[in-house]
Protein backbone atom coordinates (compact mmCIF):
# COMPACT_ATOMS: atom_id res chain seq x y z
CA UNK A 1 0.00 0.00 0.00
CA UNK A 2 1.27 3.47 -0.51
CA UNK A 3 -0.07 6.86 0.83
CA UNK A 4 -2.40 7.45 -2.44
CA UNK A 5 -4.34 4.22 -1.73
CA UNK A 6 -4.59 3.96 1.89
CA UNK A 7 -5.40 0.80 3.70
CA UNK A 8 -8.00 2.86 5.49
CA UNK A 9 -8.03 6.02 7.84
CA UNK A 10 -6.71 6.72 11.26
CA UNK A 11 -8.09 9.56 13.58
CA UNK A 12 -6.50 10.45 17.01
CA UNK A 13 -8.88 12.51 19.10
CA UNK A 14 -7.33 14.54 22.41
CA UNK A 15 -9.12 15.68 25.17
CA UNK A 16 -7.79 18.59 26.96
CA UNK A 17 -9.70 19.35 29.91
CA UNK A 18 -8.90 20.57 33.85
CA UNK A 19 -12.00 22.17 36.00
CA UNK A 20 -11.96 26.17 36.40
CA UNK A 21 -9.69 27.27 39.44
CA UNK A 22 -10.99 30.12 40.78
CA UNK A 23 -8.51 33.15 41.84
CA UNK A 24 -9.61 33.51 45.54
CA UNK A 25 -8.67 30.93 48.04
CA UNK A 26 -9.16 27.52 45.69
CA UNK A 27 -5.63 26.77 44.79
CA UNK A 28 -3.62 24.90 45.19
CA UNK A 29 -4.58 21.63 44.58
CA UNK A 30 -6.13 22.97 41.09
CA UNK A 31 -3.24 25.26 40.49
CA UNK A 32 -0.73 22.84 40.45
CA UNK A 33 -2.82 20.67 38.01
CA UNK A 34 -2.68 23.98 35.91
CA UNK A 35 0.43 24.03 35.86
CA UNK A 36 1.79 20.40 34.95
CA UNK A 37 -0.92 20.05 32.54
CA UNK A 38 0.54 23.20 30.67
CA UNK A 39 4.12 23.06 30.90
CA UNK A 40 4.35 19.15 30.99
CA UNK A 41 1.56 18.06 28.24
CA UNK A 42 -0.14 21.02 26.70
CA UNK A 43 2.55 23.00 25.42
CA UNK A 44 4.81 19.98 24.24
CA UNK A 45 1.40 18.55 22.21
CA UNK A 46 1.00 22.24 20.68
CA UNK A 47 5.03 22.91 19.71
CA UNK A 48 5.07 18.72 18.56
CA UNK A 49 2.29 19.42 16.23
CA UNK A 50 3.49 22.54 14.79
CA UNK A 51 6.81 20.80 14.26
CA UNK A 52 5.00 18.18 12.20
CA UNK A 53 2.71 20.94 10.44
CA UNK A 54 6.14 22.69 9.62
CA UNK A 55 7.34 19.24 7.47
CA UNK A 56 3.92 20.13 5.46
CA UNK A 57 1.70 17.21 7.09
CA UNK A 58 -2.25 18.78 7.74
CA UNK A 59 -5.49 16.71 9.33
CA UNK A 60 -3.34 15.42 12.48
CA UNK A 61 -5.31 15.10 15.42
CA UNK A 62 -8.58 15.93 16.15
CA UNK A 63 -8.67 18.35 19.61
CA UNK A 64 -11.16 19.24 22.42
CA UNK A 65 -10.78 22.27 24.34
CA UNK A 66 -13.19 22.04 27.16
CA UNK A 67 -14.24 25.65 27.27
CA UNK A 68 -13.27 25.93 31.06
CA UNK A 69 -9.54 24.73 29.61
CA UNK A 70 -9.85 27.47 26.75
CA UNK A 71 -10.83 30.37 29.66
CA UNK A 72 -8.32 29.25 31.06
CA UNK A 73 -5.49 29.92 28.95
CA UNK A 74 -6.89 32.87 28.05
CA UNK A 75 -6.82 34.31 31.59
CA UNK A 76 -4.20 36.71 32.08
CA UNK A 77 -4.39 36.10 36.19
CA UNK A 78 -3.55 32.00 34.85
CA UNK A 79 -1.41 32.93 32.20
CA UNK A 80 0.89 34.84 34.83
CA UNK A 81 0.94 32.48 37.52
CA UNK A 82 2.08 29.85 34.70
CA UNK A 83 4.91 32.35 34.20
CA UNK A 84 5.55 32.09 37.73
CA UNK A 85 5.42 28.63 37.92
CA UNK A 86 7.83 28.26 34.78
CA UNK A 87 10.73 30.42 36.19
CA UNK A 88 10.55 28.65 39.60
CA UNK A 89 11.00 25.07 37.43
CA UNK A 90 14.01 27.01 36.12
CA UNK A 91 15.15 28.00 39.91
CA UNK A 92 14.36 24.27 41.00
CA UNK A 93 16.87 23.07 37.91
CA UNK A 94 19.77 25.39 39.02
CA UNK A 95 19.03 23.72 42.73
CA UNK A 96 19.43 20.24 41.77
CA UNK A 97 22.33 20.80 39.31
CA UNK A 98 24.04 21.49 42.93
CA UNK A 99 23.62 18.08 44.07
CA UNK A 100 26.59 15.57 43.78
CA UNK A 101 24.72 12.75 42.27
CA UNK A 102 25.71 12.60 38.52
CA UNK A 103 22.46 11.30 37.51
CA UNK A 104 20.53 14.70 39.18
CA UNK A 105 23.35 16.70 37.75
CA UNK A 106 22.42 15.46 33.94
CA UNK A 107 18.60 15.73 34.89
CA UNK A 108 19.08 19.50 36.21
CA UNK A 109 20.23 20.32 32.16
CA UNK A 110 17.84 18.70 31.48
CA UNK A 111 15.15 20.23 33.14
CA UNK A 112 16.87 23.90 32.88
CA UNK A 113 16.52 23.61 29.19
CA UNK A 114 12.61 22.80 29.06
CA UNK A 115 12.09 25.42 31.33
CA UNK A 116 13.87 27.61 29.21
CA UNK A 117 11.53 26.86 26.40
CA UNK A 118 8.95 26.78 27.89
CA UNK A 119 9.85 30.61 29.53
CA UNK A 120 10.54 31.50 26.20
CA UNK A 121 7.03 30.65 24.20
CA UNK A 122 5.23 31.71 27.12
CA UNK A 123 6.84 35.22 27.01
CA UNK A 124 6.73 35.12 23.22
CA UNK A 125 3.16 34.24 22.30
CA UNK A 126 1.05 32.79 25.34
CA UNK A 127 1.24 35.88 27.51
CA UNK A 128 0.94 38.45 24.47
CA UNK A 129 -2.19 36.83 22.74
CA UNK A 130 -3.28 34.35 24.91
CA UNK A 131 -4.21 30.53 24.06
CA UNK A 132 -7.00 30.94 21.91
CA UNK A 133 -4.59 32.53 18.82
CA UNK A 134 -2.05 29.72 19.46
CA UNK A 135 -5.11 27.03 18.85
CA UNK A 136 -6.56 29.42 16.14
CA UNK A 137 -3.57 29.19 14.12
CA UNK A 138 -3.54 25.72 14.26
CA UNK A 139 -6.86 25.34 13.45
CA UNK A 140 -6.79 27.71 10.25
CA UNK A 141 -3.58 25.72 9.58
CA UNK A 142 -5.42 22.75 8.33
CA UNK A 143 -3.31 20.92 10.98
CA UNK A 144 -6.43 20.39 13.84
CA UNK A 145 -9.80 20.12 14.04
CA UNK A 146 -11.03 21.43 17.39
CA UNK A 147 -14.08 20.14 19.13
CA UNK A 148 -16.53 22.02 21.64
CA UNK A 149 -18.39 20.90 24.49
CA UNK A 150 -20.66 22.24 27.09
CA UNK A 151 -19.33 25.33 28.98
CA UNK A 152 -18.09 23.49 32.80
CA UNK A 153 -17.82 19.86 31.50
CA UNK A 154 -21.14 18.66 33.24
CA UNK A 155 -22.08 14.71 32.83
CA UNK A 156 -24.69 15.98 30.25
CA UNK A 157 -27.00 12.48 30.83
CA UNK A 158 -27.74 13.30 34.54
CA UNK A 159 -28.42 17.46 34.04
CA UNK A 160 -32.09 18.62 33.47
CA UNK A 161 -32.79 19.23 29.73
CA UNK A 162 -33.15 22.75 29.89
CA UNK A 163 -29.96 23.30 31.91
CA UNK A 164 -28.18 20.83 29.33
CA UNK A 165 -29.44 22.79 26.27
CA UNK A 166 -27.86 26.18 28.18
CA UNK A 167 -24.56 24.13 29.28
CA UNK A 168 -23.93 23.23 25.59
CA UNK A 169 -25.36 26.57 23.73
CA UNK A 170 -22.86 28.45 25.94
CA UNK A 171 -19.87 26.01 25.09
CA UNK A 172 -20.27 26.30 21.39
CA UNK A 173 -20.54 29.84 21.64
CA UNK A 174 -17.62 30.10 23.85
CA UNK A 175 -15.90 28.31 20.98
CA UNK A 176 -16.89 30.43 18.61
CA UNK A 177 -15.94 33.87 20.04
CA UNK A 178 -12.59 32.47 21.17
CA UNK A 179 -11.53 30.52 17.99
CA UNK A 180 -13.44 32.88 15.04
CA UNK A 181 -14.98 29.70 13.99
CA UNK A 182 -17.71 27.06 15.46
CA UNK A 183 -17.04 23.54 15.78
CA UNK A 184 -18.66 21.19 13.77
CA UNK A 185 -18.38 18.07 16.80
CA UNK A 186 -18.11 18.08 20.28
CA UNK A 187 -16.16 16.24 22.89
CA UNK A 188 -19.27 14.87 25.15
CA UNK A 189 -17.62 15.14 28.51
CA UNK A 190 -16.46 11.47 29.72
CA UNK A 191 -18.16 10.06 26.72
CA UNK A 192 -21.40 10.17 28.80
CA UNK A 193 -24.49 9.58 26.64
CA UNK A 194 -28.43 8.90 27.32
CA UNK A 195 -30.73 8.34 24.90
CA UNK A 196 -32.33 11.14 23.16
CA UNK A 197 -29.03 13.14 24.03
CA UNK A 198 -28.50 13.85 19.94
CA UNK A 199 -32.02 15.75 19.33
CA UNK A 200 -30.65 18.27 21.72
CA UNK A 201 -27.16 17.94 19.90
CA UNK A 202 -28.83 18.25 16.38
CA UNK A 203 -30.91 21.34 17.80
CA UNK A 204 -27.84 23.02 18.77
CA UNK A 205 -26.05 22.19 15.27
CA UNK A 206 -23.77 19.50 16.90
CA UNK A 207 -22.98 16.77 13.68
CA UNK A 208 -20.91 14.63 15.62
CA UNK A 209 -19.45 13.50 19.09
CA UNK A 210 -17.85 10.36 20.21
CA UNK A 211 -18.65 7.54 22.53
CA UNK A 212 -16.95 4.48 24.31
CA UNK A 213 -16.24 1.29 21.77
CA UNK A 214 -18.93 -0.57 23.63
CA UNK A 215 -21.97 1.60 23.23
CA UNK A 216 -21.72 0.87 19.35
CA UNK A 217 -20.65 -3.21 20.68
CA UNK A 218 -17.24 -2.32 19.46
CA UNK A 219 -18.49 -2.29 15.81
CA UNK A 220 -16.19 0.87 15.88
CA UNK A 221 -15.11 0.21 11.75
CA UNK A 222 -17.26 3.34 10.62
CA UNK A 223 -19.32 6.41 12.45
CA UNK A 224 -22.65 6.16 12.52
CA UNK A 225 -25.61 8.03 12.52
CA UNK A 226 -28.01 8.08 15.89
CA UNK A 227 -31.53 7.62 16.17
CA UNK A 228 -33.34 9.19 13.38
CA UNK A 229 -31.24 12.49 13.51
CA UNK A 230 -28.27 12.65 10.75
CA UNK A 231 -26.09 13.36 13.73
CA UNK A 232 -22.47 11.18 13.73
CA UNK A 233 -21.02 9.22 16.83
CA UNK A 234 -17.47 7.96 16.52
CA UNK A 235 -16.64 4.82 18.44
CA UNK A 236 -13.13 4.36 20.03
CA UNK A 237 -11.66 1.16 19.10
CA UNK A 238 -10.49 0.19 22.42
CA UNK A 239 -8.33 -2.83 20.95
CA UNK A 240 -6.29 -0.21 19.46
CA UNK A 241 -6.74 2.87 22.19
CA UNK A 242 -5.68 0.53 25.16
CA UNK A 243 -2.03 -0.17 23.49
CA UNK A 244 -1.13 3.44 24.94
CA UNK A 245 -4.35 3.52 28.15
CA UNK A 246 -4.20 0.08 29.56
CA UNK A 247 -3.11 0.23 33.32
CA UNK A 248 -1.73 -3.29 33.30
CA UNK A 249 0.01 -3.17 29.53
CA UNK A 250 -0.03 0.37 28.60
CA UNK A 251 3.27 1.52 27.17
CA UNK A 252 3.74 3.87 29.61
CA UNK A 253 4.49 1.70 32.20
CA UNK A 254 7.12 -0.22 30.29
CA UNK A 255 10.16 0.21 31.92
CA UNK A 256 12.65 2.64 30.37
CA UNK A 257 10.32 5.36 30.61
CA UNK A 258 10.10 8.21 33.42
CA UNK A 259 8.27 6.83 36.32
CA UNK A 260 5.31 9.46 36.88
CA UNK A 261 5.15 8.33 40.82
CA UNK A 262 8.73 8.51 42.10
CA UNK A 263 9.85 11.84 43.10
CA UNK A 264 13.00 13.23 44.36
CA UNK A 265 11.09 15.29 47.49
CA UNK A 266 13.74 18.23 47.72
CA UNK A 267 13.25 19.25 44.20
CA UNK A 268 10.24 17.99 43.58
CA UNK A 269 11.14 16.09 40.09
CA UNK A 270 11.00 12.81 38.70
CA UNK A 271 14.48 11.67 38.72
CA UNK A 272 13.24 7.67 37.66
CA UNK A 273 12.41 5.45 35.17
CA UNK A 274 9.57 2.72 35.80
CA UNK A 275 12.32 0.14 35.87
CA UNK A 276 9.51 -2.71 37.18
CA UNK A 277 6.08 -2.42 38.78
CA UNK A 278 7.26 -4.62 41.69
CA UNK A 279 10.02 -2.64 43.14
CA UNK A 280 9.17 -0.06 45.62
CA UNK A 281 10.81 3.98 44.87
CA UNK A 282 13.81 3.65 46.28
CA UNK A 283 14.87 0.89 43.95
CA UNK A 284 14.30 2.17 40.66
CA UNK A 285 17.15 3.21 38.29
CA UNK A 286 17.85 6.43 37.27
CA UNK A 287 15.93 7.70 34.02
CA UNK A 288 17.97 7.38 30.87
CA UNK A 289 16.70 9.63 28.18
CA UNK A 290 18.39 7.70 25.92
CA UNK A 291 16.49 4.09 26.83
CA UNK A 292 13.64 6.37 26.84
CA UNK A 293 14.06 7.48 23.55
CA UNK A 294 14.60 3.82 22.10
CA UNK A 295 11.27 3.12 23.54
CA UNK A 296 9.57 5.07 21.73
CA UNK A 297 10.94 4.29 18.56
CA UNK A 298 9.88 0.63 19.44
CA UNK A 299 6.55 1.86 20.87
CA UNK A 300 5.52 3.51 17.72
CA UNK A 301 6.50 1.28 15.56
CA UNK A 302 4.17 -1.45 17.68
CA UNK A 303 1.54 1.10 17.21
CA UNK A 304 1.55 1.85 13.85
CA UNK A 305 1.62 -2.05 13.17
CA UNK A 306 -1.36 -2.59 15.73
CA UNK A 307 -3.08 0.09 13.47
CA UNK A 308 -2.18 -1.53 10.24
CA UNK A 309 -3.60 -5.14 11.36
CA UNK A 310 -6.42 -3.57 12.58
CA UNK A 311 -7.25 -1.68 9.28
CA UNK A 312 -6.41 -4.67 7.46
CA UNK A 313 -8.40 -7.12 8.82
CA UNK A 314 -11.34 -4.72 8.44
CA UNK A 315 -11.01 -4.58 4.82
CA UNK A 316 -10.95 -8.04 4.65
CA UNK A 317 -14.26 -8.15 6.72
CA UNK A 318 -16.44 -4.99 5.11
CA UNK A 319 -14.80 -5.43 1.49
CA UNK A 320 -13.55 -1.63 1.80
CA UNK A 321 -11.14 0.46 3.76
CA UNK A 322 -12.12 0.74 7.24
CA UNK A 323 -11.64 3.18 10.52
CA UNK A 324 -9.49 3.26 13.26
CA UNK A 325 -9.85 6.09 16.21
CA UNK A 326 -8.25 5.98 19.65
CA UNK A 327 -8.73 8.86 21.29
CA UNK A 328 -7.27 9.90 24.71
CA UNK A 329 -6.59 12.96 27.41
CA UNK A 330 -4.21 15.03 26.24
CA UNK A 331 -2.47 15.06 29.45
CA UNK A 332 -1.50 11.48 29.30
CA UNK A 333 1.15 12.76 26.68
CA UNK A 334 3.32 14.62 28.79
CA UNK A 335 2.29 14.90 32.00
CA UNK A 336 1.09 11.21 32.98
CA UNK A 337 3.49 9.66 30.31
CA UNK A 338 6.47 12.17 29.67
CA UNK A 339 8.12 10.62 26.55
CA UNK A 340 4.22 11.23 25.01
CA UNK A 341 4.72 13.78 22.79
CA UNK A 342 7.76 11.99 21.45
CA UNK A 343 5.68 9.25 20.99
CA UNK A 344 2.95 10.90 19.29
CA UNK A 345 5.39 12.63 16.72
CA UNK A 346 7.00 9.12 16.02
CA UNK A 347 3.36 7.20 15.46
CA UNK A 348 1.93 10.80 13.19
CA UNK A 349 4.86 10.44 10.75
CA UNK A 350 4.64 6.57 10.53
CA UNK A 351 1.45 6.01 10.11
CA UNK A 352 1.50 7.43 6.52
CA UNK A 353 4.27 5.21 5.99
CA UNK A 354 2.79 2.17 6.27
CA UNK A 355 -0.18 3.41 4.08
CA UNK A 356 -2.17 4.44 6.66
CA UNK A 357 -4.12 7.63 6.08
CA UNK A 358 -4.06 10.05 8.91
CA UNK A 359 -7.11 12.54 9.38
CA UNK A 360 -9.87 14.51 11.60
CA UNK A 361 -13.47 13.51 12.48
CA UNK A 362 -14.26 15.74 10.13
CA UNK A 363 -11.90 14.17 7.75
CA UNK A 364 -13.45 10.72 7.90
CA UNK A 365 -16.84 12.41 7.55
CA UNK A 366 -15.76 13.63 4.16
CA UNK A 367 -13.97 10.18 3.41
CA UNK A 368 -17.28 8.43 3.71
CA UNK A 369 -16.77 6.61 7.06
CA UNK A 370 -20.25 6.84 8.01
CA UNK A 371 -23.14 4.31 8.31
CA UNK A 372 -26.10 3.85 10.18
CA UNK A 373 -28.65 4.63 11.77
CA UNK A 374 -27.88 3.16 15.15
CA UNK A 375 -29.46 3.27 18.77
CA UNK A 376 -27.19 3.69 21.31
CA UNK A 377 -27.41 2.65 24.62
CA UNK A 378 -26.88 4.91 27.95
CA UNK A 379 -23.07 4.59 28.96
CA UNK A 380 -19.64 6.57 29.03
CA UNK A 381 -15.67 5.79 29.02
CA UNK A 382 -15.55 5.46 32.34
CA UNK A 383 -15.57 2.00 35.25
CA UNK A 384 -17.74 -0.09 33.60
CA UNK A 385 -18.99 1.85 30.80
CA UNK A 386 -21.75 2.93 32.71
CA UNK A 387 -22.82 6.02 35.24
CA UNK A 388 -21.25 4.39 38.18
CA UNK A 389 -18.69 7.05 38.42
CA UNK A 390 -21.16 9.74 38.54
CA UNK A 391 -24.07 8.80 39.68
CA UNK A 392 -23.33 5.85 43.15
CA UNK A 393 -23.93 5.59 46.55
CA UNK A 394 -20.41 7.33 47.52
CA UNK A 395 -21.34 10.76 45.70
CA UNK A 396 -25.35 11.00 45.95
CA UNK A 397 -25.41 13.96 48.11
CA UNK A 398 -23.45 15.54 45.11
CA UNK A 399 -25.56 14.29 42.91
CA UNK A 400 -28.76 15.23 44.76
CA UNK A 401 -27.11 18.85 45.52
CA UNK A 402 -27.08 19.29 41.39
CA UNK A 403 -30.31 18.50 41.35
CA UNK A 404 -31.63 20.86 43.98
CA UNK A 405 -29.25 23.80 42.23
CA UNK A 406 -30.71 23.26 38.75
CA UNK A 407 -34.58 22.76 39.91
CA UNK A 408 -34.33 26.05 42.01
CA UNK A 409 -32.27 27.82 38.92
CA UNK A 410 -35.12 27.26 36.40
CA UNK A 411 -37.46 28.33 39.33
CA UNK A 412 -35.50 31.83 40.17
CA UNK A 413 -34.74 32.14 36.02
CA UNK A 414 -38.51 31.84 35.10
CA UNK A 415 -39.81 34.22 38.44
CA UNK A 416 -37.22 37.16 37.27
CA UNK A 417 -36.36 36.51 33.30
CA UNK A 418 -36.17 40.36 32.81
CA UNK A 419 -38.39 41.58 30.11
CA UNK A 420 -35.50 42.75 27.72
CA UNK A 421 -31.96 42.98 28.24
CA UNK A 422 -29.63 40.88 29.78
CA UNK A 423 -29.29 40.49 34.05
CA UNK A 424 -26.23 40.12 35.18
CA UNK A 425 -27.60 38.33 38.29
CA UNK A 426 -28.90 35.77 36.77
CA UNK A 427 -26.02 35.46 34.65
CA UNK A 428 -23.81 34.79 37.48
CA UNK A 429 -26.36 32.72 39.39
CA UNK A 430 -26.65 29.94 36.27
CA UNK A 431 -22.44 30.24 35.87
CA UNK A 432 -22.17 29.49 39.93
CA UNK A 433 -24.94 26.66 38.86
CA UNK A 434 -22.92 25.55 35.96
CA UNK A 435 -19.74 25.22 38.21
CA UNK A 436 -21.54 23.47 41.27
CA UNK A 437 -21.81 20.83 38.84
CA UNK A 438 -19.08 19.76 36.78
CA UNK A 439 -18.06 15.93 36.11
CA UNK A 440 -14.94 16.32 37.97
CA UNK A 441 -15.90 16.86 41.42
CA UNK A 442 -17.86 13.47 41.11
CA UNK A 443 -15.24 11.84 39.64
CA UNK A 444 -12.81 12.90 42.02
CA UNK A 445 -14.56 12.03 44.97
CA UNK A 446 -15.15 8.11 43.38
CA UNK A 447 -11.56 7.49 42.46
CA UNK A 448 -10.71 9.28 46.03
CA UNK A 449 -8.09 11.62 44.09
CA UNK A 450 -8.22 14.80 46.08
CA UNK A 451 -11.93 13.89 46.94
CA UNK A 452 -12.31 16.79 49.86
CA UNK A 453 -11.01 19.79 47.44
CA UNK A 454 -13.67 18.72 44.81
CA UNK A 455 -16.19 18.40 47.27
CA UNK A 456 -15.37 21.77 48.85
CA UNK A 457 -15.35 23.29 44.97
CA UNK A 458 -18.79 21.60 44.57
CA UNK A 459 -19.85 22.85 47.94
CA UNK A 460 -18.12 26.39 47.24
CA UNK A 461 -20.35 26.98 45.10
CA UNK A 462 -23.58 25.53 45.89
CA UNK A 463 -23.06 27.87 48.43
CA UNK A 464 -22.48 31.32 46.63
CA UNK A 465 -25.06 30.00 44.45
CA UNK A 466 -28.13 29.78 47.08
CA UNK A 467 -26.81 33.17 48.38
CA UNK A 468 -27.32 34.68 45.43
CA UNK A 469 -30.58 33.17 44.42
CA UNK A 470 -31.68 34.02 48.18
CA UNK A 471 -31.20 37.40 47.74
CA UNK A 472 -32.78 37.69 44.18
CA UNK A 473 -35.70 35.68 45.72
CA UNK A 474 -36.10 38.36 48.39
CA UNK A 475 -36.12 41.05 45.17
CA UNK A 476 -33.08 42.59 47.28
CA UNK A 477 -31.49 43.82 43.85
CA UNK A 478 -28.56 45.71 45.07
CA UNK A 479 -27.70 42.93 47.15
CA UNK A 480 -28.16 41.09 44.74
CA UNK A 481 -25.99 42.59 41.83
CA UNK A 482 -23.34 43.49 44.90
CA UNK A 483 -23.05 39.67 45.35
CA UNK A 484 -22.85 38.68 41.79
CA UNK A 485 -19.71 41.44 40.95
CA UNK A 486 -17.58 39.54 43.71
CA UNK A 487 -18.34 36.27 42.49
CA UNK A 488 -17.88 37.42 38.87
CA UNK A 489 -14.48 38.27 39.93
CA UNK A 490 -13.49 35.30 41.28
CA UNK A 491 -14.99 32.75 39.10
CA UNK A 492 -14.81 35.20 35.47
CA UNK A 493 -15.08 32.68 32.69
CA UNK A 494 -18.25 33.21 29.92
CA UNK A 495 -19.10 36.50 30.11
CA UNK A 496 -21.21 36.04 27.20
CA UNK A 497 -23.68 32.96 29.11
CA UNK A 498 -26.85 34.72 28.99
CA UNK A 499 -29.42 32.83 31.44
CA UNK A 500 -32.39 34.46 29.37
CA UNK A 501 -31.86 31.19 27.04
CA UNK A 502 -32.52 28.65 29.65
Amino acid sequence: MTRDRPAGTFCLVLHTHLPWLAHGGTWPVGEEWLHQAFTQSWRRVVVTLEALAAEGRRELVTLGVTPVAAAMLDDPYCLAELHTWAGNWQLRAEGLAARPEPHLRDLAAAEFRAATACLADLESRWLTGGGSAVFRRLVDDGVVELLGGPATHPFLPLLDERVARLQLATGLDDARLRFGRGTAGIWAPECGYRPGLERLYADQGVRWFCVDGPALRGDTAQARTVGDTDVVCFGRDLEVSYRVWSPRAGYPGRGEYRDFHTFDHQSGFRPSRVTSRRLPPEAKRPWDPDLAAAAVRRDAADFVAVVRRQLDALAGRLGRPGLVVAAYDTELFGHWWHEGPAWLAAVLRALPEAGVRVTTLAGAVAAGHVGGPVRLPAGSWGTGKDWRVWDNPGVAELVATAERVHARLITVVDAHRPGRGRDGTLDQLAREAFLATASDWTFMVSKDTAAQYARDRADGHAARFHRLADLITAEDRPGASALAGELRHLDGPFGHLDARRL
